[in-house]
C-alpha cells in the first residue's frame, strides 16, 4: 500500500473513521496528524459493535498496527486517558501500539474555560465550538507559550510554563471575563497525575516515521474534521484551528512531502455541518429531519444534531484542488435510498450572475443560492450491495455524475455503518 493521506473534502463527519479503519488493513502505521478531541470517528465492526474515537486513531482496532498521535495534534491528558482505559476495558491492547509525539501541545483546563468564555461573549456570532478547548490550545501555540508533551515530561519546565500561563489567564479572566481565578496548585496536581500515566507513549515521532518508511513500512494519515473546516482553505471564521487539509499531513507529522503518495478525499452522498457557519445546500426542516434521523446525523463527539443538505459539488471541486486529491470514496448512499428525487448543487448564483468556484468572504457565502441538477431517486434498499453492479441504475447513474462533475475517480462507496458495507470501485 502506497503512503496515503485520508481527508474530509466537506465540513468534517463525512465517514473518514471507517474509511480509515478499512484501509488500516493494508498499513503498516496510523498517524492522526490535526486538530483534538473535538473530532469523532465512529467504527462499527462486523460484530456490530461501535467504537468512537476522538485522539487515537482508528486503526487501533486492528492488532499489531502501530498508531501514531503526531505533533499537529492538540492533546488533551484526561481525555486521552479516558479513551485509553476505553479502549483497553474492551480488549483492545492500546498500550504496545500507541505512540504520541512529544512536540504535541497540551490542552490545559484554561483552555476550556476560555472556549466558553469566548463562545458565550460573542452570542449571536459565536462559532459553535465543541468547548473542548482546541481554539485556545492552538492560539498559545502560535503564540509560543503553549505547553508540550516533552515539557510535561521535565517537571521544572513543566513549573515555570504552567506558572507563567495561570498567572496570564487568571488576569484575563478577571479582567475580560470577570471570571473566577484557576489555582497553579490543582493543575499542576491533575497534571502530574496524568504524567504518570501517559509518558510511557511520548517519543520523537518524526524519527519513528521516517525510520518507517525507510523500512519500506507504509504510513496512513488520518485527517479530523474537513477540508471546509480548515484554518485556511474552509469558511472561515466558521472553521476549525488547524489544518485539516492534506498539507497538514506533512506539517502535523514531521513527513516531508515527497514521501506521499497519493491523497484519499471522503465524501458523503449528501452534505452536513455541525455548528455554524454557510450551507448554500441546506435542506428544508421536514426533509431535514428524514434524512438526518435515517442517517444517525448527530455530532460523534457532541451529540449534536448535524445540518443536512444536498451533495454540493462545488465545495468538493475545491476540495479536491486544496488536496490534491487523487480518487474519492463516498459515503452513505443508503440514505438516500427513500429519496424520490435527489439533487447536486452544480454553482451557485451569486449577486445575479452564476459561478463555479466558491467566494471570498463570509458575506457573499450569505449571498449564495444553489443551482441544482435534479436526478431520479432510486427508491430501493441498497445497503446489501457488495459491488457497484449491485446498486440500482440511477444510483449507479449518480454516482458517475458525481464522477464527472468533479472530474475524479470514485474508488470506494459505502452503503452502511458496519464494515462489510463498503466496496472497491473499478
Amino acid at each position: 500500500m502506497p503512503n496515503l493521506v485520508v481527508v474530509g473534502a466537506q465540513w468534517g463527519d463525512e465517514g473518514k473513521g471507517k474509511i480509515i479503519d478499512l484501509l488500516a488493513e493494508q498499513a503498516d502505521v496510523i498517524i492522526r496528524f490535526q486538530g483534538g478531541n473535538n473530532a469523532g470517528h465512529t467504527v462499527v465492526l462486523d460484530t456490530g459493535e461501535e467504537f468512537v474515537l476522538h485522539l487515537i486513531p482508528s486503526g487501533i482496532l486492528h492488532p499489531g498496527k502501530r498508531c501514531v498521535i503526531g505533533n499537529g495534534v492538540v492533546v488533551d491528558p484526561e481525555a486521552l486517558i479516558a479513551e485509553i482505559d476505553a479502549l483497553t476495558g474492551r480488549g483492545i491492547p492500546v498500550t504496545d501500539q500507541l505512540l504520541v509525539s512529544d512536540q504535541a501541545h497540551l490542552i490545559l483546563p484554561y483552555h476550556k474555560m476560555l472556549d466558553k468564555f469566548k463562545e458565550a461573549k460573542v452570542g449571536p456570532g459565536k462559532i459553535g465550538t465543541t468547548g473542548r478547548g482546541i481554539g485556545p490550545c492552538y492560539t498559545d501555540k502560535a503564540a509560543r507559550v503553549g505547553i508540550r508533551f516533552a515539557d510535561l515530561l521535565d517537571d521544572a519546565v513543566f513549573r515555570q510554563k504552567l506558572r507563567y500561563n495561570v498567572e496570564e489567564k487568571n488576569e484575563l479572566f478577571t479582567t475580560l471575563y470577570h471570571a473566577p481565578t484557576i489555582h497553579f496548585d490543582e493543575i499542576y496536581a491533575q497534571y502530574a497525575r496524568a504524567r504518570e500515566r501517559i509518558a510511557r507513549y511520548a517519543c520523537n515521532v518524526t524519527v519513528v516515521l521516517n525510520q518507517a518508511i525507510a523500512a519500506g513500512q507504509s504510513l496512513l494519515f488520518e485527517g479530523a474534521q474537513g477540508s471546509w473546516l480548515d484554518i485556511d482553505h474552509g469558511t472561515y471564521p466558521y472553521v476549525t484551528s488547524s489544518s485539516a487539509t492534506a498539507g497538514g499531513a506533512c506539517t502535523g507529522s514531521g513527513v516531508g512531502p515527497r514521501h506521499i503518495d497519493q491523497v484519499l478525499g471522503v465524501a458523503k452522498a449528501y452534505t452536513t455541518r455541525v455548528g455554524e457557519g454557510p450551507f448554500p445546500t441546506e435542506f428544508p426542516p421536514a426533509l431535514m429531519e428524514q434524512i438526518r434521523t435515517k442517517g444517525k446525523e448527530f455530532g460523534a463527539t457532541t451529540g449534536r444534531p448535524r445540518r443536512c443538505g444536498w451533495f454540493d459539488a462545488v465545495l468538493v471541486r475545491q476540495a479536491i484542488l486544496v488536496n490534491g486529491i487523487d480518487e474519492l470514496a463516498v459515503t452513505k448512499l443508503d440514505v438516500l435510498d427513500d429519496s424520490p428525487t435527489v439533487k447536486i448543487c452544480t454553482g451557485y448564483r451569486l449577486d445575479g450572475r452564476v459561478v463555479a468556484e466558491p467566494p471570498s468572504t463570509i458575506e457573499a457565502w450569505g449571498r449564495c443560492e444553489p443551482v441544482y441538477e435534479e436526478h431520479s431517486g432510486w427508491l430501493a434498499d441498497t445497503a446489501a450491495a457488495t459491488g457497484v453492479e449491485e446498486l440500482p441504475r440511477p444510483a449507479r447513474a449518480y454516482l458517475r455524475r458525481l464522477a464527472d462533475l468533479l472530474q475524479t475517480k470514485i474508488s470506494i462507496v459505502s452503503v452502511g455503518s458496519r464494515r462489510e458495507q463498503a466496496f472497491r470501485v473499478g
